[in-house]
């Protein structure tokens, strides 16, 4: 989109746009960011509520190697019947609206009230904290919806020998295939021990990312494309939102390898050597998306450069139809200046003898109009117009690419 300032308005190839409307565009694909925290010197531990956050639910996943269970729970007293009854416990809490909930299964759990902290102080940074017999990890995972602009939320993962503890700030997750597996039985997921189970929530968050990627480089083509054909508005504000997105996500991405790394890299009696191999595969598909990240970074900013050259180009074509314009146009306004200075003929031959001829007239407009064909004709073989310049000799041609 070529743009350029004509009273308040920038031009568009179809359109004139106002500055307001454009400066509006680009605005509205800024999101403010929201951070929560706790009052300035209060206790640390203090739980507070997430505002307008749901109520939280709590659904337990109990399983072992060919059996079940399922069941959403109101009365957190229940948690003891799964507890002591399975092996392995998947307790995924789903909203951040009541602390009074969080720390009710905090203490039922032995959670450490720092940690706790964290849970309700979104977003934070993706990290790994060990706290005597638990490990606590934090993720960042894209919405239900799938697109960055709807955010990316913040889910809590504590692993301990019994049960994995998952707590999401609101409902619709990535974790189905995980439930699926766990549901059909005797799969590994199901074999093995909590640490696989984080494994698999963990893997399954990363891979969530990977679809996004994918749309992120048919957008980025997409946008080269129109940028290119230069016939639609808002292109600037649309680049500026995927580099935004783009951002987003390397900002999520960089801590939770980090936090990855660590998972397998510290030795703990909680995670497996077996799950470890599994982890360190996880590792490998966060640098595969920091990759592909950089490397849309890098498209994106070139699409910026793109969009420049692109209204630049414009620029000089508009400016170089208007010079030819105005060049055809100087002589002829010299022959029309020359003739308007109104000589009266009749006080000396001198005197403009040709405007008493009796086709002065049409000789003079002829030869304006020959004039202005010639240099149209000269600006022609030029390349000037009309796009390349005539060569009329393809060996003298050639001989002057050479001498270049």
């Amino acid at each position: 989109m070529t743009t350029s300032r004509t009273k308040g308005y920038v031009k568009s190839f179809k359109r004139y746009i106002p500055i307001k409307e454009l400066r509006d565009q680009i605005r509205s694909t800024l999101r403010p960011v929201e951070i929560r925290r706790n009052q300035p010197g209060a206790p640390p531990g203090t739980l507070i509520s997430v505002h307008e956050a749901p109520a939280p639910t709590v659904d337990v996943l109990a399983f072992k190697a060919d059996d079940f269970v399922e069941a959403t729970l109101e009365d957190l007293t229940k948690l003891d019947d799964f507890l002591g009854k399975w092996p392995v416990c998947w307790i995924n809490v789903v909203g951040l609206g009541d602390a009074e909930v969080i720390r009710q299964i905090g203490e039922r759990l032995d959670l450490h009230k720092l940690a706790l902290e964290d849970v309700l102080n979104v977003p934070q940074r993706p990290k790994l904290e060990a706290y005597d017999d638990k490990l606590f990890c934090i993720a960042r995972m894209p919405r239900s919806g799938g697109q960055v602009s709807d955010g990316i939320e913040q889910v809590s993962i504590f692993i301990a020998k019994n049960f994995v503890l998952t707590v999401q700030e609101r409902p619709g997750d990535v974790f189905a295939p995980v439930r699926q597996r766990i549901r059909s039985s005797r799969t590994r997921v199901t074999r093995l021990g909590t640490d696989y189970l984080a494994y698999a929530i963990l893997d399954a968050i990363i891979d969530s990312y990977f679809p996004l990627l994918e749309e992120f480089g048919e957008e980025l083509a997409e946008v080269e494309a129109i940028i290119l054909s230069g016939v639609v508005d808002q292109t600037i504000a649309r680049i500026y939102r995927l580099k935004r997105d783009l951002l987003t996500i390397r900002r999520a991405m960089w801590p939770q390898r980090d936090a990855i790394f660590a998972l397998y890299r510290e030795p703990t009696e909680l995670v497996s050597s077996d799950t470890q191999i599994h982890l360190r595969d996880c590792a490998d598909h966060c640098n595969h998306i920091i990759d592909l990240l950089e490397n849309y970074r890098e498209i994106s900013a070139s699409l910026v450069d793109l969009y420049l050259s692109m209204t630049s180009q414009r620029m000089n074509e508009i400016m170089k139809v208007l010079t030819v314009i105005a060049t055809i146009f100087i002589p002829l306004t010299f022959v029309v200046g020359v003739y308007g200075m109104n000589f009266n003929p009749d006080v000396s031959p001198w005197n403009m003898p040709e405007l008493n001829w009796r086709y002065g007239y049409a000789v003079t407009m002829g030869a304006m109009g020959t004039l202005a064909l010639g240099m149209l004709a000269y600006f022609w073989r030029k390349g000037w117009i009309g796009g390349q310049a005539v060569v009329l000799d393809d060996v003298s041609a050639s001989d002057r690419r050479r001498q270049l």
